[in-house]
């Protein structure tokens, strides 16, 4: 079982890597790109639809402030980029906005950001997965209906890919991220051609009219308008997702590290915004409809369109018009488009796991997320990570439009504190700076980080006011949870450590005399062997226990203990109501309570198995009795183990299959010969017990 389960894991996963070949995994910018810019980047597929379904609550009037809402969302996204390239040459460590929050803010701050970041990676594969089956369902009309088992199934391959490593998942996902880049691009510079030209089609829902919810039946004027452009402009938002990834991954780019991820930041930024603005001016030279309930909203005639209607996405009607002629570019920008929101979710595949590890190496969640894995990836982080997105998808229903309101809230709050934190590093380094170009420098930056916080903030507060009750609590309420769990984790480790911690002078007292106690259900091999190991170590005393569960099998077992002359004394504990842990216990603390300087050794015979279901039908009482002995202060449980013959077969066969073995020249009788003779210490305690 255990080699088919190599054998498979090797198939899946690849081979194992030596620590010594990290230096390869590392990324030049062509790779870097896709992987930890395609949330970013394929955010501009469903950021427009959101800011059109928002503002179609409004009615048609509302649409007409589509391009400008997308203006501001640019000019954020611009503001942040410009930032964050300070923030990469500034702390190029991979600790990101968290170490930027703890260095400059403190720790609450730091824990504060980490919370959200790990909310936002845990949001971003759940509406990129989501969003991407939505969009592949216009081209496959048999996704419809079935989004939430076809995402599922997405995750557990995006979950298998990483489990590879993360140049291998890179360079891999690389060609559809290009491809959805070439795809859209090249649709806005043809559609840019039809405009000049005077052939721009409409979208297929130009013909309908949009009726305004019952709030803006008077016109879209006053307090409502601002708000719902608010609300807009705080969906269209989605589209700066990703971009602090970039910051949390500076360790996985080639050298040098710094100067490669601020590139690729710029990179990154110029391609949204030219796709984002891009998808917004053609959707309203093409006079396209997308509405919230289209059902009721969209309007044939006077008449709703009914549910019969099927509603696509922006891109998918756009791509559907201009490509009307040419079904290749349709079927390219379709399929591209749904597999790089699919694959943008890779971008928290790098992102969750590399934090995760950073948390815990200060303390902040379990040491296993420190841990990387065969392939050299941190793989714990990568199934805590798909775990949650599974729990989000399948609660939501892959519903994008009930997921994008716990989205970037989360990413906007990493995003004000990160801010907020490089100020405080600038004002910092220039009170010590005294080299004036280095100071102008650090001026400039400051500036930059300074719009930032500005930008940033005003952008929290706006998503925080119109998003709060329709979902963000929940990400709000999450990030709260997640800020109070890693607060508990750091003081148990604290905690552990500082009782852990020897004094200085401290030396390891002695016990006085050291009590063996060997546990006796039946005399068999385990026992014997037991007993043999027992008398090995020599204690000051040393007894065998049992308890009477059964008169007549107690009786029978003193017999044959007496037949066989065993040198060591068996005390037979009373138990009324046939319990067999509890004697044991109270024997033990009795031992210890007599004599509170003495160690007391029990000795436990136990199997060794060779399938999970024989687990099942042996060790039960070892078990629980050894649970319940580890809390008892000056108590030591050692494990006498006895092989059976299933496991004899189980190590033959790892043996047998070890890398190299045939090389080697190891044949199979040699390898089970080994294996028996493993055995042979258990024989020779029975025969030399059967001696004494």
């Amino acid at each position: 079982m255990s080699s088919l389960t190599g054998s498979a894991k090797r198939l899946l996963f690849g081979r194992a890597l030596r620590s010594d070949r990290l230096g390869e995994t590392l990324l030049p910018k062509r790779i870097a790109l896709p992987v930890f810019a395609s949330d970013a980047l394929s955010s501009v597929a469903y950021a427009p639809d959101e800011i059109f379904l928002t503002l179609s609550i409004g009615g048609m009037a509302a649409y007409a402030f589509s391009w400008q809402v997308a203006a501001v969302v640019v000019l954020v996204m611009v503001t942040v980029v410009a930032s964050y390239r300070q923030n990469v040459h500034a702390y190029p460590s991979g600790g990101g906005d968290y170490e930027v929050a703890t260095v400059n803010l403190g720790r609450s701050a730091g824990i504060t950001v980490a919370s959200a970041l790990l909310v936002d990676y845990v949001m971003t594969v759940a509406v990129s997965v989501s969003s991407g089956v939505q969009n592949a369902a216009a081209a496959v009309p048999f996704l419809r209906g079935n989004e939430t088992e076809a995402a599922v199934i997405v995750v557990v391959v995006l979950t298998a890919m990483n489990l590879r490593g993360v140049r291998e998942s890179g360079t891999f996902f690389a060609i559809p991220t290009y491809a959805f880049m070439i795809g859209i691009l090249g649709m806005a510079l043809y559609g840019l051609y039809q405009k000049l030209t005077g052939s721009l089609p409409l979208a297929q829902s130009a013909g309908f009219d949009i009726t305004p919810e019952p709030v803006f039946a008077d016109g879209f004027v006053g307090i409502g308008a601002a708000f719902l452009v608010l609300r807009a402009f705080s969906s269209g938002c989605a589209a700066l997702t990703g971009v602090e990834a970039i910051s949390n991954g500076v360790p996985a780019f080639r050298k040098p590290k710094s100067r490669n991820a601020a590139t690729t930041l710029l990179l990154m930024g110029t391609l949204s915004i030219l796709m984002l603005m891009s998808i917004v001016t053609l959707g309203n030279a093409m006079q396209l409809r997308y509405a919230d309930d289209s059902a009721n909203q969209l309007l044939q005639n006077g008449v709703p369109v009914g549910d019969g209607y099927v509603q696509e996405t922006v891109i998918g009607q756009l791509s559907d018009g201009i490509f009307a002629g040419f079904p290749l570019g349709f079927y390219w920008v379709t399929a591209a488009t749904g597999i790089v929101l699919v694959l943008a979710a890779n971008t928290a595949f790098n992102g969750f796991p590399v934090l995760g590890s950073v948390l815990a190496r200060d303390g902040y969640l379990p040491r296993q997320l420190h841990t990387r894995g065969d392939r050299l990836a941190f793989s714990n982080g990568i199934l805590l990570l798909a775990a949650m997105a599974l729990v989000l998808i399948v609660a939501f229903k892959a519903n994008v439009t009930s997921l994008i309101q716990l989205y970037i809230v989360g990413v906007f709050v990493s995003f004000t504190l990160s801010q907020t934190g490089m100020v405080r590093h600038w004002t910092r380094l220039l009170r010590v700076e005294t080299d004036r170009a280095t100071r102008v420098r650090m001026m400039r930056s400051r500036v930059i980080n300074s719009i930032g916080l500005v930008m940033t903030g005003c952008v929290l507060v706006v998503v925080l006011i119109t998003k709060f009750t329709r979902g963000a609590w929940i990400a709000v309420t999450a990030m709260f949870v997640i800020f109070l769990i890693m607060q508990g984790i750091r003081r148990h480790y604290d905690r552990v450590s500082v009782e852990l911690a020897p004094d200085e002078d401290e030396v390891v007292t002695l016990p006085s005399r050291i009590h063996a106690v060997v546990l006796v259900s039946k005399i068999h091999r385990p026992t014997l062997r037991a007993l043999a190991y027992a008398r090995a170590t020599r204690p000051s005393t040393l007894e065998a226990i049992t308890v009477d569960v059964d008169p007549d099998d107690t009786a029978a077992l003193q017999a044959e203990w007496s037949r066989r002359a065993i040198p060591v004394q068996l005390r037979v504990l009373e138990s009324p109501f046939r319990e067999v842990t509890r004697p044991i216990l109270d024997y033990v603390r009795g031992l210890r309570r007599t004599s509170p300087r003495d160690l007391v050794i029990v000795y436990i015979p136990e199997y060794v198995v060779g399938h999970w279901w024989e687990q099942l039908l042996h060790n039960q009482s070892a078990l629980r009795l050894k649970g319940r002995l580890l809390f008892t202060p000056g108590v030591m449980v050692t494990n006498v183990p006895w092989q059976l013959e299933s496991s004899g077969r189980v190590a033959h066969r790892s043996v047998a299959n070890a890398p190299g073995a045939v090389r080697r020249g190891d044949p199979p009788a040699a390898v089970k010969d080994a294996v028996v003779r493993s055995q042979y210490f258990g024989q020779g305690i029975e025969e030399e017990d059967g001696r004494r």
